[in-house]
């Protein structure tokens, strides 16, 4: 890859320490298992905070990238995302281990993921500057197993520097869980060291800007256009609607796995963590290795074969009684996360027109969080109303064969 493109992939590295430290394998535990009343209630707030996340997403992302192609300022405004992410994911390190402070991690989490996916619309939409169309799926595939490296590198660290040293080290009081919290900094630190290379190495184009106002103006202008154009581009528009529905399943995944483990088979945070770094491993085998056939198989056919492989391990995962059986399910369904995940970054990048690309990738966001609080809604719904956190896990299946029937109709294109 050129250095641009290792610029661009080292974001992937700095950012995905949040949704494996923050979303899905630390603070999600320490909130259902150290904050919330008890783990069904714990599951089910966690859920409706996702879900409040998921629509505030889908309300500003295609606007904020519509009024990034306009102004001209996708560097600026990733910077900022960045930036606010990290923030308000350092906030984390005051919620105490008491149901008094949930709403607060709540909040802190929320406005957290809120940013964080915000920020990644500008960053995919940088995408096609640093890969040709016959590499694009190569590219955006390692860009992805490096990102779970980096992932997995902050949760070894976590791991091994945070949680498991008894006593705590740097004066942490484990008694007010100070060793877990404090995960919560690391991430931020992460973001603020590794995010910057990819705004030295790829500035946005020179030549004048618009004001904020002119581009907010166009902004919205580009992106109502843009949807009344989709029912005459209906292989878009079905790609959209079908990971509007396997997104929902995959978001839903990721943020209540780790609930999930520790519920159902009591795992501690020390198990949890080592599950992580074991799903962060093979995640990244499975991104990194499928890249290098993305570009022959074509981006459509990846995915699809990575949603139909998840359904059917995913089943398997549900049905484990015993904890290697939950082990041996779960690492092997996380070799297709990434194929599922890269290879739609790398379709939409295909798909859309380089003057657009911010717009459109904010539709692609949008398609993964207009329903975002759907999955969420249907799992806290479901395991509220039956007191299981099986049959709520469950409705994740029902996301991802529905988005894999739609994604069933949609041409392939090269």
């Amino acid at each position: 890859m050129t250095r641009k493109a290792w610029a661009w992939a080292l974001y992937d590295w700095a950012n995905s320490s949040f949704p494996t430290v923050v979303s899905t394998f630390v603070i999600a535990a320490y909130f259902a298992s150290g904050i919330a009343a008890d783990q069904v209630t714990g599951q089910a707030q966690w859920g409706w905070m996702q879900s409040a996340a998921g629509l505030a997403v889908a309300l500003l992302s295609p606007v904020l990238g519509a009024v990034a192609d306009a102004g001209g300022r996708r560097r600026l405004m990733l910077g900022i995302f960045t930036l606010l992410t990290a923030v308000s994911t350092g906030m984390i390190w005051f919620a105490q281990p008491s149901p008094d402070w949930a709403l607060y991690a709540l909040v802190c989490v929320g406005l957290a993921t809120v940013c964080f996916e915000i920020g990644t619309v500008f960053y995919n939409s940088m995408l096609p500057g640093v890969a040709p169309p016959g590499r694009l799926g190569r590219v955006s595939g390692l860009g992805w197993g490096l990102g779970y490296a980096g992932g997995l590198a902050c949760l070894a660290i976590s791991l091994v520097l945070l949680i498991q040293p008894d006593p705590a080290l740097f004066g942490l009081d484990r008694g007010a869980a100070e060793h877990v919290r404090a995960t919560a900094l690391l991430v931020a630190l992460w973001l603020l060291a590794f995010g910057w290379p990819v705004l030295a190495a790829l500035p946005d184009p020179a030549g004048p800007r618009p004001s904020w106002a002119e581009a907010a103006a166009r902004g919205l202008s580009e992106i109502g256009a843009l949807i009344r154009t989709l029912p005459r581009n209906p292989d878009l528009a079905r790609f959209l609607l079908a990971r509007l529905f396997y997104t929902d399943g995959l978001n839903t995944l990721f943020a209540f796995g780790a609930i999930y483990a520790a519920g159902v088979f009591g795992m501690g945070l020390d198990r949890i963590l080592l599950f992580g770094i074991a799903m962060n491993v093979t995640a990244g085998l499975g991104a990194a290795g499928f890249a290098l056939i993305e570009d022959r198989v074509g981006s459509r056919r990846m995915v699809l074969g990575a949603l139909l492989a998840m359904v059917l391990l995913g089943t398997g995962l549900l049905l484990a009684e015993t904890e290697l059986w939950f082990w041996i399910m779960a690492l092997t369904l996380g070799l297709f996360f990434g194929p599922a995940q890269a290879a739609s970054r790398s379709f939409m990048a295909r798909l859309a027109p380089p003057e657009e690309i911010a717009a459109h990738f904010g539709l692609f966001a949008l398609s993964g969080r207009i329903t975002g609080f759907l999955g969420p809604a249907a799992l806290a719904l479901v395991t509220s109303a039956t007191g299981s956190q099986r049959l709520g896990m469950a409705t994740v299946l029902v996301f991802l064969g529905i988005g894999a029937a739609i994604l069933l109709t949609v041409r392939e294109r090269r």
